[in-house]
């Protein structure tokens, strides 16, 4: 596993981490047991990054990761390789009224996170893609600022919809990380949000990196999920922004992409493995947050973040050209300017 340190950050990533928003129960049933294989299987294969959110599960999915982090915390390679845990807040009042992110709200949220997670300082807090006018809003991010100096949060980032929203927040001085999604669906980051967060000591999280399992290359036209899924409910962007499901891709659209991306494959490696290597292997980016359902599938997405040998960087560079052509060709059109 290789690690990266972002300067505003000051701490080492794991350049793959582990989502956990599948651990809240919002993907579909995952038992406690379930989740904590999980958990365990990632810690073991190198993950040191965990990210959650207040409202995965109601706070189920934090109450999960705070208990694995204190069972593990006097593990030996707990020590060597000391968990960083990131959570989001701001989705638990309403999402789309920027008056509702009050000091009062704010703290509650902040103090609730501490204390699912068991832990009197949060590693990192990343407002939770917040109303756009929240952007502009000094009092916010003054707000976060103080909560720094009080010790309740060691530094805070944003998780955003839209480059745009991230242009804005690459703006604000004590900005540790956005997280973005970004992955061979989605390429508009690389313009200009992954070079100007790199020059700033910003760390870039890429979020949504298998494209909501569509880069998996497991699904077919007749798949469907479960009614509890993400992936059925705001298919459309029903619940919230339809750029967080497959990256907004429309599903048919993403199958045709995905059989292209295989044919440059040519089995010389799987496509889950090569989009999760092909993230991280972008300037700037310090990781991606892969989630899984299965101990197995946590494994298997930490395997892609060993440096790539020579042979795999052969095939690396051959699916870099067919990620471009593949977007510029399918995707570009319908996504470049909504995200």
């Amino acid at each position: 596993m290789q690690y990266r340190t972002p300067a505003r950050l000051g701490r080492p990533l794991s350049v793959i981490g582990q989502g956990c928003w599948q651990l809240g129960g919002d993907w579909g049933e995952v038992s406690e047991t379930d989740a904590t294989a999980v958990l365990d299987a990632a810690h073991g294969a190198g993950i040191t990054f965990f990210d959650t959110a207040d409202v995965y599960g109601d706070g189920r999915s934090e109450r999960l990761v705070g208990a694995f982090r204190a069972e593990s915390a006097a593990d030996s390679d707990a020590a060597s390789k000391p968990h960083f845990v990131a959570t989001k807040a701001s989705r638990r009042a309403d999402p789309f009224a920027p008056e509702t992110f009050t000091e009062q709200n704010i703290r509650a949220w902040i103090d609730r996170s501490r204390t699912n997670l068991g832990m009197d300082t949060l590693d990192l807090v990343q407002l939770h893609c917040p109303p756009p006018a929240i952007y502009g809003e000094d009092r916010v991010f003054d707000l976060l600022d103080t909560l720094v100096q009080e010790g309740k949060l060691a530094a805070w980032g944003v998780s955003v919809e839209t480059c745009g929203e991230a242009l804005q927040a690459l703006e604000r001085e004590h900005l540790a990380s956005i997280q973005i999604i970004l992955n061979p669906f989605r390429l508009k980051p690389l313009d200009e949000v992954v070079p100007l967060a790199e020059s700033q000591g910003v760390g870039i999280i890429a979020r949504v990196p298998l494209a909501s399992g569509l880069l998996s290359g497991r699904y077919t036209a007749s798949t469907t999920f479960a009614a509890d899924d993400d992936r059925t409910f705001n298919r459309h962007g029903e619940a919230f922004d339809k750029g967080e499901t497959f990256s907004g891709v429309d599903f048919d659209l993403g199958l045709e992409a995905v059989a292209r991306l295989e044919e440059a494959l040519d089995g010389a490696m799987p496509l889950a493995e090569a989009s999760l290597r092909w993230i991280v292997g972008r300037p700037g980016v310090t990781a991606a947050i892969p989630g899984a359902r299965s101990a197995e599938q946590a494994r298997r997405n930490a395997a892609a973040g060993s440096e790539a040998t020579v042979e795999q960087q052969a095939v690396l560079d051959r699916f870099d050209d067919a990620v471009r052509a593949t977007y510029d060709e399918l995707l570009r059109e319908s996504i470049h300017p909504q995200w």
